[in-house]
This record gives C-alpha cells, structure tokens and sequence, in this order.
C-alpha cells in the first residue's frame, strides 16, 4: 500500500531525491517572487491598494524559495537544474494561464483585467499550494528537519488563498462575476491538466532516483490519473468558488470597498 506518508518519508530520506523536490519547489517558489514583483511594479492607479498585498505575496514566495535551498544546504546538497517537464509555472505559462512572462517583462502598466486574470490565476494555483502544504503539515509537522519550513509555508499559502477570494469577490461586487467565472473556469480546468502532467513527471524521476519497482510505479502512475479524473469529474469546483474566508485582510494593506455577501458562491456551470 502507497501512502502520501510514506511516499515522502522515502523522498526525504534519501539525498538525491530530497534535492530534486526541494530544487524543484524552490525554483518554483523564486519564479512566484519575480512574477508578483512584476506585477506590484506594474498595477494601474486604479488598484495601487493592492501594490502591498502583491509586493507582500511576492515576498512571501521569495522566502518559501530560500526556505528549500536552506534546506537543502543543511544536507551539504546544492540545487540541481529542474527538468523542463516538472516546472509547474513554466507550464501553466505555455498554456496561456495567468500573465505572460513577455507582459511581465514590458514597463507598461496592467489593465484591471489584468489584475482581475493575475488573482484569478492565484486563487486557482494557491488552492492547490494549500491543499499540498496541509498534506505535509498533518504527517510532518513535528518533523525535526522539515516541520518548522513546512508550517511556515502553509501558513502563508492560507494567507495568499485567503487574500485571492477577498479581493476577487471585491471585483465581483462592481461587476466582473462574469470575467471572473470564465477566468476562474479556464484557469481551473488548464491547471488539474498541468498538476497531473507534472506530477508524472515528478514521479518518474523520483522512481529512477528511489529505484523504484515497475509495479510500485505503474501504482503511483494510475492513482495520479485518479486523481485527474476526480477533478475533470468534476473536483475541479472547489478551485472555482468564492466565499468570504475566516481570515479577512490576510495580506495586510488598506481594505478595499464593501465586497458582496459572505459564502457568495461563483462557480461556473460544468463544461
């Protein structure tokens, strides 16, 4: 039987697995900075509210990078280049989610829909982060090399979570519903897409490293595609609603206007 638990037990306690996730996350959790950074740089008048709330959340990214590459140092262990196929950012990027990077990259300022698409994207990418992180915290908090880094983490990413339902259904309130539906919707069904293809990927290369058994590995393979069937199914929902969440104003800044009723739910129909 295969485990959450014991699948990472096994990624942790052998060094170069433990580099390739902890390289991975970290490359990651960098390339979230920059992007958030851009994007603090670049809000319209309109939206400079949120220029803290963003520089805040590009922060938080930047940390979590430096969080795994202290983690790896620990160990003597350097980052390691990240194969293409398991870069989840990069991938998200290429199938048109969130802002371009060669938008990022231009100094001309966002639009509203820009913003609009950028916290749409976030509300979409943070519910996974969320969800993995309190997969970690339930089995490793305690843990004496990872528990301090993982509850941090998970904090913050119920921090940004939090953050991208208030301000969504802010915009909500003045009349966007509809964009945000539609944005959430495609965002949603692109990245359970890009979450299963990289999550092969990432399980292909931990299987060479760990030496994992072709039965072991055609087991790990088939519960990742459950798991995309589920969300395609129709668990692709939980990423696409707002409510009201328990922790108002998560990121710190000046509150924007009076948003709409608490639990206001914008799930799109199914496809």
């Amino acid at each position: 039987m295969v485990s959450a638990r014991g699948l990472f037990t096994e990624i942790l306690d052998d060094d170069r697995s433990f580099q390739l996730f902890c390289s991975i996350a970290a490359s990651g959790e960098t390339q979230g900075g920059w992007e958030n950074g851009r994007i603090a740089a670049l809000v319209p008048e309109s939206q400079r509210d949120l220029v803290p709330k963003i520089t805040r959340h590009g922060a938080d990214e930047d940390k979590h990078g430096r969080i795994f590459g202290a983690l790896m140092r620990r160990r003597g262990l350097d980052p390691v280049p990240v194969p293409s196929e398991t870069d989840y950012t990069m991938l998200l990027e290429r199938a048109g989610i969130g802002l371009a990077h060669s938008r990022l990259k231009r100094d001309e300022p966002l639009t509203e829909l820009d913003i609009i698409t950028y916290l749409a994207h976030s509300r979409v990418t943070e519910q996974r982060a969320s969800e993995q992180m309190a997969l970690l915290v339930k089995h490793f908090a305690d843990h004496p090399e990872v528990g301090k880094a993982v509850r941090a983490i998970s904090h913050d990413e119920d921090n940004h979570l939090a953050y991208c339902h208030e301000e969504l259904l802010r915009f909500a309130r003045v009349g966007h519903g509809r964009t945000i539906q539609r944005i959430l919707r495609d965002c949603a069904l692109a990245e359970i897409r890009v979450y299963r293809d990289v999550s092969l990927a990432v399980m292909d290369h931990m299987g060479r490293v760990l030496g994992w058994s072709a039965p072991k590995a055609a087991v790990l393979r088939l519960g990742i595609r459950a798991v995309y069937a589920y969300e395609r199914l129709g668990g692709w929902r939980r990423m696409v609603r707002l409510a009201m969440p328990e922790r108002r104003d998560a990121m710190g800044g000046t509150p924007g206007p009076p948003h709409g009723p608490a639990g206001a739910d914008l799930a799109p129909a199914a496809p």
